[in-house]
């Protein structure tokens, strides 16, 4: 049993490599070498780093791990990050009791069944979107003209957001999500946001609505502020994810023609490849943060209270203990122990939604774009390195 924590292996984030789709090498290197392992953070900060499948998912399930930012030693990725957590709390920083009392409040907003019962509606949506699109045009940025806008519009309609005012949330949440942000900048960001739902919920109390802000009001139990947090995560979650995973697994498929070639020859398979391409491209690439709230051993290895852990998801989804060949896109693949959604009581909420959003958005675009390819060399796609939640910045297609 290892006790002593050693120097740190490399710092984190660390640099990407050769093929953008992957981990960094470094954190590939360490799941062979040192799975559980030390790193030094932005601010010289010692973090445990966890790369192993097994291991993660034994903190993520571990109540010893705590997802309270405001306990001493938990592990910020960048000053802004720090930043984020030092404004109102939502349930994903919470421990139970409290993180359960909340996530209950939203448990049956995105239960299967109702999720379900949107596809119609999303499916409108999708069609909508590439109508306009291709209309008189043979080149588009997927970004900004499909993958953007389809969850963006689905979740605004879910929690009673009008839509007209996208352009301010999708610039709020891109300073938010920057690893580079300066924390004056991700301050004055999320407070605009904050000062946006605040006054959208006391709206909401005096002519209710359909949407969850509204629902969320009207139970009680929440202040203002509180509702108003809680919309802020499920406005940014609800949207970016959900588009950069979008404008990935098409740019995967692109990259992968006989994996493209699958699909389309079998699009009843589409929700088990969005499985695969979850595992594959899994992209919160900057990890799950975590600090032991008392000595816990994993995996050999003594964690000692106080201390931070950096659950590497994006590794554990290629290990290949679970995953032979997991560098490697294989639509075939059961891939449904995949991590991105997390594990444990902080597993994504929002999944059934995403995983739908996502099977309607590829049936969409293989199905009406036969012929569809990049506009620009593959080296000239500028992909989001420098965002917690990993993507493109635009994706320039034709067809």
């Amino acid at each position: 049993m290892t006790t002593a924590a050693p120097t740190p292996r490399f710092t984190h984030p660390a640099a990407r490599g050769a093929c953008p789709f992957a981990p960094p090498p470094a954190y590939q290197q360490a799941q062979q070498e040192e799975p559980i392992s030390r790193v030094s953070l932005w601010d010289g900060t010692p973090s445990w780093f966890l790369t192993r499948y097994d291991d993660i998912k034994t903190v993520l399930a571990d109540p010893r791990f705590s997802s309270d930012a405001n306990r001493p030693g938990f592990p910020f990725i960048s000053a802004g990050a720090r930043q984020l957590s030092a404004g109102q709390t939502t349930f994903i920083r919470m421990d139970d009791p409290e993180h359960a009392h909340q996530r209950r409040m939203l448990t049956g907003e995105f239960m299967i069944k109702k999720v379900e019962a949107l596809r119609p509606e999303i499916q409108r949506i999708a069609d909508r979107l590439l109508d306009d699109m291709t209309a008189g045009r043979t080149e588009a940025d997927l970004v900004r003209d499909f993958a953007l806008p389809l969850p963006s519009l689905v979740i605004c309609l879910l929690l009673g957001v009008p839509y007209e005012d996208h352009a301010f949330f999708q610039e709020c949440s891109r300073v938010l999500l920057r690893r580079d942000s300066p924390p004056e900048d991700v301050d004055a960001a999320q407070k605009r946001l904050a000062d946006y739902l605040v006054a959208l919920t006391e709206t909401k109390r005096t002519a209710p609505d359909d949407g969850i802000l509204s629902r969320l009001a009207e139970r009680g139990e929440l202040t203002t502020e509180e509702i108003g947090a809680m919309g802020r995560l499920l406005l940014i979650a609800g949207h970016e994810t959900t588009a950069n995973m979008t404008a990935l697994s098409v740019l995967a498929l692109l990259r992968n023609p006989a994996q493209l070639d699958h699909l389309r020859a079998h699009p009843e398979s589409v929700p088990g490849a969005v499985e695969e391409l979850l595992r594959y491209l899994t992209i919160v690439h900057s990890g799950l943060t975590r600090v032991a709230t008392e000595d816990v051993e994993v995996g050999g290895v003594t964690i000692r209270a106080g201390e931070g852990v950096i659950c590497m998801v994006s590794t554990a989804n290629r290990d290949a203990a679970h995953f032979p060949g997991g560098d490697e896109l294989d639509l075939t693949r059961d891939a449904r122990r995949h991590l991105a959604f997390g594990f444990g009581p902080h597993q994504c909420l929002g999944q059934p939604l995403a995983r739908l959003e996502l099977q309607i958005a590829l049936d969409t675009v293989l199905r009406r774009l036969p012929g569809l390819r990049l506009a620009v060399p593959f080296e000239d796609v500028p992909f989001r390195g420098e965002m917690l939640v990993y993507g493109l910045h635009e994706l320039p297609v034709t067809w």
